[in-house]
């Protein structure tokens, strides 16, 4: 999604210390492109303000991943439509943070649904292959960036810049009803992962994760309001677990002991959604349940709750429509 500019609402009573900055850490410092190292006053953030749309940006990226779960009806649909809309978001500031953050966010609402192509307000779909029982699309997610100083069990370490994850996804049909009003699909996404503080970008590994999705369509809530559930385990290489886990000894101290973290599984994760399209708006809404049970970072001292639970729910008014309509299978 485009970059949106919004306000957060942080939960944190802790007092504030000065943030370490990344520059001088020797695992992000590596991480950095050549130019950075050699002049990192360019990594410097004096201005807050790209900092706040990025993290809007970002956490837009990660409510179009939990929204990417229930499918609309089918049916004939205007070819394109243009919108506006809002979202309230409240995050983990990172899977396994005791402390959170609440976004409230304004978003562009553009879908496209072409015959190869169908990008929507959560996806981007059919772009390389799609079969009755297979189809190979775009996945897409992200993270949102973390002010260590406002973190507790950061305080003291670099901050954290937002991720962006993309990459392909295979999704295989298992079960579709006659009537349509019930699906099952196995989702199979492979991300490649990169962070960004707008004065450059970085790879910081890749993740899987597979899952099984279940839809309802005209669900007992109404005609039209469509509901998904998710569930699958996330996994992840030993960068993208270092970054987020990871504590370098020179940021170790009594109650953060130094900890390398490893490549491998990443926890369980499941997603419930619900969306309806009216005639001139949209809404959508999710709820996402998270556990480290069994992590190959679980013992980092970075982890501080094993169970995390997010929510939002996005509103968007369709300002303009194609007179050119398609039938629609999203």
């Amino acid at each position: 999604m485009p970059a949106a500019q919004g306000a957060a609402a942080r939960r944190n009573d802790m007092p504030h210390a000065r943030p370490t900055h990344p520059a001088s850490h020797p695992t992000l410092n590596r991480r950095m492109p050549a130019y950075a190292r050699a002049h990192p006053h360019r990594a410097k953030r004096s201005d807050r303000a790209p900092r706040r749309a990025g993290a809007a940006c970002f956490a837009l990226l990660a409510l179009a991943g939990a929204l990417a779960v229930p499918a609309a009806a089918a049916g004939t649909l205007p070819l394109w439509e243009l919108g506006a809309g809002a979202a309230l978001i409240d995050f983990p500031d990172y899977r396994g943070a005791d402390e959170r953050t609440t976004y409230l966010l304004p978003f562009p609402y553009l879908v496209y649904r072409g015959e190869y192509l169908k990008a929507d307000r959560d996806r981007v779909r059919g772009l390389f292959l799609r079969s009755e029982r297979a189809e190979l699309n775009v996945s897409l997610n992200g993270s949102v960036p973390v002010d260590s100083s406002e973190n507790a069990a950061r305080r003291g370490m670099p901050d954290l810049d937002p991720t962006a994850e993309i990459g392909p996804s295979l999704e295989l049909s298992l079960y579709r009803a006659d009537d349509d009003a019930a699906r099952v699909d196995l989702r199979l996404p492979l991300r490649a992962v990169i962070a960004s503080d707008f004065s450059r970008v970085y790879d910081v590994g890749w993740v899987f994760q597979p899952r099984i999705n279940v839809d309802f369509r005209d669900t007992p809530l109404g005609e039209g309001w469509n509901v998904g559930v998710a569930l699958g385990p996330l996994y992840g290489d030993r960068r993208y677990h270092e970054y987020f886990y990871g504590v370098e000894p020179q940021f170790a101290n009594a109650q953060r002991p130094a900890y390398r973290a490893h490549g491998g599984y990443g926890g369980v994760q499941a997603i419930a959604a619900l969306s309806k399209r009216f005639p001139n708006y949209w809404f959508g809404a999710f709820a996402r349940w998270d556990t480290l049970d069994g992590a190959v970072f679980e013992d980092s001292p970075l982890v501080r709750q094993r169970h995390s639970f997010s929510a939002g729910f996005a509103f968007a008014w369709i300002l303009g429509q194609s007179s050119r309509r398609v039938e629609a299978d999203e």
